[in-house]
């Protein structure tokens, strides 16, 4: 009697088999649940992505053609005005204050700044060459805010300067956002970036996707 009762013991103690339920599938629901969550993320990053590329390319269009926004009619590079006297002219902070005084108004400065714009714009809203694109961005944001220098208090001319925060403004927060589009790849949903990154010379150069 003991043994059989013994015997009965080793055939029904069982072990779990870790085995077994790493490779059980997941429930469809959780499959299907992260797959939304992925989708939605992914449609999030390409709406934000159109948005900020409208920012850049409308800032073109109004400082090209004078729409009467933040440049009025008869004011703009079209009409022979510099799109980067008003704003470098009047820098009044920062250690790079006489160096944009200089670039203000200058041929170069105008032909560079409105080539940006109009890069990241097109770029942006298309969904291609976001890498390139995020370096760009990134060194266009940090010259203006070097220009606007949110950490002074005061203006070289003793005026208070109405800085609002001492370090994080919407530069910093354009600059971050490119970077993150790129990151996660924003072109390939709603854009032609996986049409891009098809291109044989943009598949050779990963910089450029």
């Amino acid at each position: 009697m003991a043994v059989h009762q013994h015997r009965n013991l080793k055939a029904g103690f069982r072990l779990p088999s870790l085995h077994r339920s790493r490779t059980a599938p997941a429930p469809e629901a959780a499959v299907v649940a992260v797959t939304d969550t992925h989708t939605a993320q992914a449609y999030v990053f390409a709406s934000a992505r159109v948005l900020m590329g409208f920012v850049f390319l409308w800032a073109f269009l109004d400082k090209a053609f004078g729409f009467g926004y933040a440049t009025q009619s008869g004011k703009a590079w079209i009409d022979g005005v510099s799109p980067t006297r008003g704003f470098l002219g009047h820098v009044a902070a920062g250690p790079m204050e006489s160096t944009f005084h200089s670039w203000a108004g200058a041929a170069w400065a105008d032909g560079l700044f409105m080539l940006g714009l109009l890069g990241i714009g097109l770029a942006l809203t298309a969904g291609v060459a976001l890498r390139l694109t995020a370096l760009v961005g990134t060194v266009m944001m940090a010259l203006m805010w070097m220009a606007e220098w949110p950490a002074a208090q005061h203006l070289s001319t003793g005026a208070p300067s109405l800085s609002t925060n001492p370090f994080a403004d919407y530069h910093l927060v354009y600059a971050a956002l490119i970077i993150a589009l790129a990151a996660v790849s924003a072109g390939d949903t709603l854009g032609l970036g996986r049409l891009w990154s098809r291109i044989p010379f943009v598949r050779d150069h990963r910089w450029l996707r």
